[in-house]
C-alpha cells in the first residue's frame, strides 16, 4: 500500500483481519483532519442562543437550540468588530469555522463574526416566570437563616460532588451539627418533582435549615431550578432555605424565591455553619472586651459612689450634729471665754470694793486701839445713860474682848 494513500478508519484499524492499535492522538488527529477536509465546515453561519458566557478577554460560550449546543470562542481580535455586548439568553448568528482542539479532543465553532437575532425562547421563558413570581411576592419573603443551625437538611443528588462538598465543610466547620440528607435528582425531566418532593420531607426532619442545589452546569443541566412548582415549594417551605445550585454566573428562578442565595454548595455550607474556632475566638474576644468594659465601668461607678457617699455624708444628720457639735464647742469656747472676761472684772471689782468696806470696816477702827462697848444683851452701848454703875460691859478690843464692870459713868 502507498503510504501516501489515505485510508479510511476502518482500513487503518483492520489490515488483513489483523486489528491494530491506535493512539488517542491519532484519532484527534484524523478527526481533526476529516472536519476540516469538509469544506462547507470552513465557512458556516450558525443560529442560537448563548449561554455560559464568560466574557474575559476572549469571549467563551455556548450556542444552543432546543436540541443540542456546542461550545464556541471568539477571540479578542474578532471581538473587536462587534458593536454589542453579548449576553446569555441571547439569539445570535455567528459566522464560523468548525475546527477541533486536538489535545481535548474537543470540536467547537471558531467565530469570525457575531450578530443579534433577539433572545432565546429558554431565556425569555425564563425572565417571564420570574416577573409572574415577583408580582406575586415570592421573591419578597427573604427570613434570617439562623446563625448557628444544629440541624441541617440538604437536599442534592446523592452521589454528586456537591453532597461530599456540603459534608466535607460542616464537618470541619462544626463536627457537632447533624446533617440530614435528602437525596434528590437534581437534572432531567424528573428533577423537579424529585426536587419538591425533598422540600416536603425535610419539613418533618426538625431540621433548622434546607440547603438545596447542586454543582455547577449549563444552562440546560440547571432547568430544573427555573420551574415554576419549585419556586412555590421553595416559598412555601416552613424552614428557612438557601439555594446552592453551583453558578455563580447564572441565576435560576429557585435563587430568586430562597431566603438565601449562595453561588455554591460550598459556600452555603460556609454561610449557614460557622467555624466553631472562629466562634471560640470571637467568645474570647468578647470576654476580653466584656472584662475590660466591666472594670471600666465599676471603676467609673466606683468614683460615683464615693462622690455620692461624700454628698450623703455632707447632707446626713449625723453630718449635720457634727457640725452643730463643732458650733456648739466654737460657741462655748467663746462663752467661756466671755465669761471668763466678765467674772475677772466683776472680780477685780469686787476686790475693788472690798479694799473699800474694808477701809471702813470697824476692825480696822480696832486695830488703831479703839474698841466697841457691849451690854449684856450685846447691845453697843453709845450713851452713858444706857447702863448703870455695877453692870457689865463687855468690851470688844482688835484682839480678844474683856468683860468689865462699871465702877462710875460720867456724862
Amino acid at each position: 500500500m502507498n503510504n501516501n494513500q489515505q485510508l479510511t478508519m476502518d482500513e487503518q484499524l483492520t489490515i488483513d483481519n489483523v486489528q491494530l492499535t491506535v493512539s488517542v492522538s491519532e484519532v484527534n488527529s484524523k478527526i481533526a483532519r476529516l472536519i476540516k477536509s469538509d469544506k462547507s465546515l470552513g465557512d458556516v453561519y450558525v443560529k442560537g442562543e448563548i449561554s455560559n458566557l464568560n466574557d474575559k478577554g476572549h469571549v467563551w460560550f455556548t450556542l444552543k437550540d432546543e436540541n443540542t449546543s456546542i461550545k464556541a470562542v471568539m477571540f479578542s481580535q474578532n471581538k473587536k468588530s462587534l458593536n454589542f455586548a453579548p449576553e446569555n439568553g441571547m439569539t445570535v448568528t455567528v459566522r464560523a469555522e468548525v475546527r477541533v482542539y486536538e489535545r481535548d479532543g474537543l470540536y467547537q465553532l471558531y467565530v469570525h463574526e457575531m450578530t443579534p437575532d433577539g433572545m432565546g425562547a429558554l431565556y425569555l421563558a425564563f425572565l417571564q416566570l420570574r416577573e409572574k413570581l415577583e408580582k406575586e411576592g415570592l421573591f419578597s419573603q427573604k427570613r434570617e437563616i439562623p446563625r448557628s443551625p444544629k440541624r441541617i437538611a440538604v437536599i442534592t443528588a446523592e452521589t454528586g460532588a456537591a453532597l461530599q462538598d456540603i459534608l466535607n465543610i460542616i464537618g470541619r466547620r462544626n463536627p457537632l451539627v447533624t446533617v440530614i440528607t435528602i437525596p434528590a435528582w437534581v437534572q432531567g425531566v424528573h428533577a423537579p418533582a424529585s426536587l419538591i418532593d425533598g422540600i416536603n420531607k425535610a419539613q418533618n426532619t426538625g431540621a433548622e435549615v434546607i440547603i438545596f442545589g447542586r454543582g455547577g452546569g449549563s444552562i440546560e443541566d440547571l432547568q430544573a431550578f427555573n420551574d415554576e412548582q419549585l419556586a412555590r415549594a421553595v416559598f412555601a417551605s416552613r424552614i428557612p432555605t438557601i439555594s446552592a445550585v453551583g453558578h455563580e454566573i447564572d441565576f435560576t428562578i429557585a435563587d430568586f424565591a430562597a431566603d438565601l442565595r449562595a453561588p455554591t454548595p460550598s459556600a452555603a455550607a460556609e454561610l449557614c455553619v460557622p467555624d466553631i474556632g472562629e466562634v471560640y475566638e470571637a467568645l474570647g474576644a468578647l470576654k476580653s472586651d466584656l472584662l475590660f468594659r466591666l472594670k471600666r465601668l465599676i471603676g467609673i461607678n466606683s468614683e460615683r459612689v464615693t462622690s455620692l457617699q461624700r454628698e450623703i455624708n455632707a447632707k446626713s444628720p449625723t453630718a449635720r450634729l457634727s457640725a452643730y457639735e463643732r458650733q456648739f464647742d466654737i460657741h462655748k469656747a467663746q462663752l467661756k471665754a466671755i465669761m471668763g472676761n466678765v467674772i475677772g472684772n466683776k472680780r477685780q471689782m469686787l476686790i475693788t470694793e472690798m479694799k473699800r468696806v474694808d477701809a471702813l470696816s470697824p476692825m480696822n477702827v480696832l486695830m488703831r486701839g479703839y474698841s466697841i462697848v457691849t451690854d449684856d444683851n450685846g447691845k453697843p452701848v453709845t450713851d452713858v445713860d444706857n447702863v448703870s454703875v455695877g453692870d457689865k460691859a463687855n468690851i470688844k478690843l482688835h484682839k480678844g474682848r474683856i468683860i468689865a464692870r462699871i465702877e462710875e459713868k460720867h456724862g
